[in-house]
């Protein structure tokens, strides 16, 4: 155990014995660390502004968001500091959103200087290094200048408000004494004016870099602007898409090579998430897809950076193993379910001959559930397993209803995967999507249209249509028009003619239009009927389907065990079934105690054959 880790477990067992354990795990952790490292009082003051020589030493405060809102906050969260250097990430954001990396790019560098963030040392090309010194920092409030002239610095704070999720204010105080002592700082930018890099008024471009270090932030804005940049550049808070997600990633990069300063190689090696750093003393370090994270404490180390700031993100990073590059997930666990239709049907019921298809068939339909966020590797992953099954089921399902979203790589992999599935022959079928999915829409922008592709929003409407495409394609459908005898009903089977003709005498002919509800649900149960045209649905209260039905089925059965009908039943089709009362099916019973007897044991049967596809419908989960 190193000692980063070492420290991070002494704090965990300290918060512990402190009594912090009515607090969420995360909370509790970042009390400690507060606690623990509010009695180191090394590092010093930013001196370089004699503004900042102002600052208490004793602040410290620390804040976590998280990408769905939620926010952290512990000590002097809520205590305003001037931005400083922390604003250049954002900045920089703002100049490729603004102008494009391609004109952005040939003006700044992306490689780390090794150097301290105000040398005037260029690169060989007269470029500043990257964006995160000084150089690089004078030249964006350059490019952003040469857009929006004398608003430059108004669009600097309203872009920064918007990843903080709040209007900012300026410290003028700070402003004036930077402006007063910027010395170094003019030298740099008269030296990129030199090389056409600033090209626009050097005093202007000066004075709007000037304004943006001095914008006043909290903790708490620091981790939501992180959390910002975690989630994709949209403000999880405020739900504001502050930037494009391709810039997110541009930003995040020069973030982890050369946001640290000179400290950039050690910060990685040990804590391993994107950050910046600003002699206000705050620190903002983005987790992608996770958290953002914002301390401020204003003693410094020989870098530059907080020295209570560092501490805390080691500390966090060692605890719950944050680190970017140490990433531990299997790919493997994004399939939950692959199976074929042998022992899980839909909800219709089918007439014989159509169930003997599709158990003949069954393999011709293949389902795999997925789970988890897919990202290329997991995309990857399951384009082999399909490869792996030869030949290819001709009906595909990919359900995707427990996958909050697919990385545009991903979508790119499986897109062109589907086009050749397509190709062979095999058609796809998509379900599990809302209306307006964002993971639908990333999937369909990269499947050629002439792929076999179909998409249902239910798992179960989806097998359904599947299982129809195989009866028709092995001439199974009957003409559904056709009234069924009494004879052909399941329920009725092993009944002789005469038994069933003097049943026929007791029942009655109902007719009912498509969108007809035949019965409800907390009705009184006292009636069977037999479908002899027409398809039914059988759905809870809710709305939920439970079984579709057709020719030669019954619906209300469990009157014979229920006096209370437990279930919707809609004409999904114009109907025409028999309705036989339960006290004459009762009554004919006694006179025939034999019909009784095979009435009940195949109600036995049917119930039995439905419980079977249940538990084989959860064994199958379970084995995953």
């Amino acid at each position: 155990m190193d000692a980063i880790s070492a420290r991070s477990t002494i704090i965990d067992s300290r918060a512990r014995q402190r009594g912090y354990g009515t607090q969420p795990p995360l909370q509790r952790f970042l009390q400690s660390c507060h606690d623990e490292f509010s009695a180191d009082n090394s590092g010093a003051l930013a001196d370089y502004i004699p503004e900042l020589t102002r600052a208490n030493p004793s602040h410290f405060g620390i804040s976590v968001a998280t990408i769905d809102g939620h926010v952290y906050e512990i000590g002097d969260s809520n205590v305003p500091f001037t931005i400083q250097s922390v604003s250049k990430a954002f900045v920089f954001a703002l100049a490729l959103d603004l102008l494009g990396p391609e004109r952005v790019e040939a003006a700044i560098g992306v490689e780390p200087s090794g150097e301290a963030f105000n040398s005037i040392r260029l690169t060989p090309d007269n470029k500043p290094f990257n964006p995160m010194v000084n150089a690089g920092a004078i030249a964006c409030s350059g490019l952003i200048y040469q857009v929006e002239g004398a608003n430059a610095y108004e669009r600097i704070r309203q872009t920064l408000g918007r990843f903080a999720g709040r209007d900012l204010d300026v410290d003028e105080q700070v402003y004036l004494s930077e402006r007063a002592t910027g010395n170094r700082n003019r030298a740099i930018a008269w030296l990129l004016h030199n090389y056409a890099v600033v090209q626009s008024d050097v005093d202007a471009v000066l004075d709007t870099y000037f304004k943006q270090c001095a914008v006043l932030v909290t903790a708490r804005d620091l981790a939501i602007m992180a959390a910002t940049l975690a989630n994709r550049g949209v403000n999880p808070v405020t739900g504001d898409h502050v930037i494009a997600p391709h810039t997110v990633a541009s930003v995040l990069s020069v973030m982890t090579s050369s946001g640290m300063y000179d400290y950039a190689g050690e910060w990685i090696y040990r804590v391993g998430i994107p950050a910046k750093s600003g002699v206000g003393g705050g620190i903002v370090a983005a987790l992608p897809s996770q958290i953002g994270l914002g301390t401020f404490s204003p003693c410094l180390d020989s870098h530059g950076n907080s020295v209570r700031g560092l501490k805390v993100c080691e500390a966090l990073s060692a605890r719950f193993n944050l680190h970017m590059l140490n990433r531990s997930a299997d790919v493997r666990t994004c399939i939950i379910a692959d199976y074929d239709i042998s022992s899980v049907s839909s909800r219709r019921s089918r007439q014989p001959h159509e169930q003997q298809i599709l158990e003949e068939r069954h393999d011709d339909i293949r389902v795999i559930e997925m789970v988890g966020a897919l990202n290329f590797a997991a995309i990857d992953y399951i384009t082999r397993r399909l490869a792996d099954t030869q030949p290819n089921a001709p009906l595909l399902i990919l359900d995707f209803r427990r996958v909050p979203n697919v990385s545009a790589a991903g979508a790119r992999l499986f897109g062109e995967n589907l086009t050749i599935l397509g190709n062979i022959g095999v058609t796809a079928i998509l379900t599990g999507f809302d209306s307006g999915s964002e993971v639908l829409k990333s999937l369909y922008a990269f499947i050629e249209k002439t792929s076999r592709v179909r998409q249902f929003q239910l798992l179960d409407d989806a097998i359904e249509w599947a299982e129809d495409q195989v009866i028709y394609r092995h001439g199974g459908f009957t003409n559904t028009v056709e009234t069924t005898h009494l004879s052909e009903q399941a329920l009725l089977s092993n009944l002789t003619e005469d038994e069933i003709a003097t049943l026929t005498r007791f029942s009655t002919t109902r007719y009912y239009q498509a969108g007809a509800k035949i019965i409800g649900a907390g009705e009184p149960a006292n009636s069977i009927f037999f479908i002899q045209r027409g398809m039914v649905s059988v759905k809870l209260p809710s709305g939920v389907r439970l079984a579709s039905l057709g020719p030669g089925m019954e619906f209300g059965e469990m009157a014979m065990i229920n006096r209370e009908r437990t279930a919707d039943v809609w004409a999904d089709t114009p109907v025409q079934c028999l309705e036989v009362p339960l006290d004459e099916l009762v009554d004919y019973g006694m006179l025939f105690p034999t019909i009784s007897l095979h009435i009940a044991r195949n109600l036995a049967a049917l119930l039995a054959r439905r419980l079977v596809l249940a538990n084989a419908k959860v064994d199958l989960l379970s084995s995953y």
